[in-house]
């Protein structure tokens, strides 16, 4: 079976590839949006795994018609192009942003989206845009929705709070309550199987999660573990600690309002819909994949 990834050099493309490489012959495909352009997907590729598109910048210095020109204008080429091609599948790599950024309780498929940056409103244009076509008989397509993913050569919020532990220093935002969902890149490379091996599985939108909701002070010990040193937990005033990151936002300092809020956000995911329908638990535990991520981290360091 031939793979063609789309985004194949990305954190998730490169971990992807590994995952897929033994059993799927895999190929790349370098795509930017490009004005008018069509593309023309290799006439024996099956499988379509759309992967590139341009990521949530926390430091809000990016153009925001490069999310529409990346993650919209480019999906729409491309997924035209495979409505006419010979490829049978096509999987989409959207984001639970295009649903929400700020959730109240657990957040599930049936909820109305209502995005609010630019990164996610590109993203459920995206969706929209494949949701109205007609899908030819034969065919499946999938939109992903993973939440916050993290494994080996991951270049996000996982990797400050891992140097400030290694470090030595202590997490300031103890008094900080809250729980989200995270996602194993393993967790997704599976899932991302399973769709390809299994066709009884129904074109549709699947929000990708692990199973269970963590709280960032947890996540705080598990890299103390991790690590075989004791975490150090600060209890310092919620109202100071959100002064101090809009100073963030002006200065452009680590902390800065978003960080916090992600750092510190209620954002439980669902992933009930995706395991019902493979009919499969996922192969590894949130702390099972986060203790891998943290140990890649330590290794890199070493």
């Amino acid at each position: 079976m031939k793979i063609t990834i789309t985004g194949a050099s990305g954190f998730v493309g490169l971990n992807l590839k590994k995952y897929l490489n033994s059993s799927h012959n895999l190929s790349s495909l370098s795509v930017r949006f490009l004005k008018d352009q069509k593309i023309i997907i290799d006439l024996d590729s099956e499988i379509i795994i759309h992967l590139s598109g341009k990521a949530h910048d926390l430091k809000n210095v990016s153009n925001p018609t490069d999310y529409y020109e990346s993650n919209f204008e480019l999906t729409k080429q491309l997924f035209d192009a495979f409505l006419i091609s010979n490829a049978s599948t096509f999987i989409f790599m959207s984001t639970v942003k295009a649903s929400a950024d700020k959730v109240t309780g657990i957040l599930k498929e049936t909820d109305i989206p209502d995005p609010k940056t630019h990164y996610g409103i590109a993203k459920l244009q995206a969706e929209n845009y494949i949701l109205s076509k007609e899908i030819p008989i034969g065919k499946r397509v999938y939109i992903l929705r993973p939440c916050m993913i993290h494994g080996p050569e991951n270049k996000g919020n996982l990797n400050l709070l891992f140097k400030l532990v290694s470090k030595n220093l202590p997490w300031p935002l103890g008094s900080f309550e809250n729980k989200r969902s995270f996602l194993s890149i393993d967790n997704l490379c599976f899932v991302i199987n399973e769709l390809i091996v299994n066709d009884t599985i129904p074109s549709d939108v699947y929000q990708i999660s692990d199973d269970l909701a963590l709280s960032t002070n947890e996540l705080i010990q598990i890299i103390g573990e991790s690590l075989n040193k004791k975490s150090k937990n600060l209890k310092i005033s919620t109202s100071f600690i959100r002064r101090l990151s809009k100073i963030g936002d002006v200065l452009h300092l680590p902390l800065n309002t978003e960080r916090l809020d992600k750092l510190t956000e209620n954002y439980i995911v669902s992933n009930d819909k995706i395991k019902k329908v493979m009919n499969k638990n996922l192969p590894i535990s949130s702390r099972e994949g986060l203790v891998k991520t943290f140990k890649s981290f330590q290794n890199k360091k070493q």
